[in-house]
């Protein structure tokens, strides 16, 4: 097994005894990483790893949240690991490229784990996104620059979010297990 992989598995194991009540959506993640396909790379329509941040703002309170061109929705920076076996860099290298800030710093462990479905777009078909997530945090400079990839960025309060009917229900998980730390 791969340095990063190992790596990866003996987070995946942390975040297992941390959140026990998610012991099967860990598994699901750990037979992605045993297997024999390339589970880093888009072209695995069988299901492949993604990394996202959950980037919140110095201060903690806030967090920056992507309304996603092709899904519509507000959610959490990330994107394809194409690759990288090392799931910290894609999602730092994701943050940075989605949000255009400089001087962000990511936190040690898996934050979250989300498997869900994502719909056929443009020639590809429907598949899994098994995304593993990492606490970012901001620096001063919160003065954000919408990418190509969003319709829009905003700076959401994390209490509200942890409230709101309206949240998708992964966000709503992060920001609830983000007010419990």
């Amino acid at each position: 097994m791969p340095e990063n992989d190992h790596a990866l598995a003996e987070d995946l194991s942390a975040y297992a005894r941390r959140w026990p009540l998610e012991r099967d959506v860990v598994e699901r993640f750990q037979q992605l990483l045993g297997d024999g396909e390339d589970p880093f790379r888009r072209e695995r329509l069988a299901g492949h790893f993604t990394a996202s941040v959950w980037l919140v703002s110095a201060d903690g309170s806030r967090v920056l949240l992507t309304h996603h061109r092709k899904l519509g929705m507000w959610l959490q920076l990330g994107g394809h690991a194409d690759g990288e076996r090392d799931l910290t860099l894609a999602a730092l290298k994701e943050a940075e490229e989605e949000s255009g800030l400089q001087d962000l710093h990511i936190e040690p462990g898996i934050f979250d784990l989300d498997r869900h479905r994502i719909p056929a777009h443009k020639g590809v078909p429907e598949h899994w996104h098994y995304d593993v997530r990492y606490v970012v945090r901001a620096g001063d400079n919160e003065a954000y620059i919408v990418s190509d990839e969003s319709h829009d960025l905003a700076w959401r309060s994390i209490a509200d979010l942890a409230e709101s009917t309206q949240a998708d229900a992964s966000v709503q998980r992060m920001a609830g297990k983000w007010l419990a730390r």
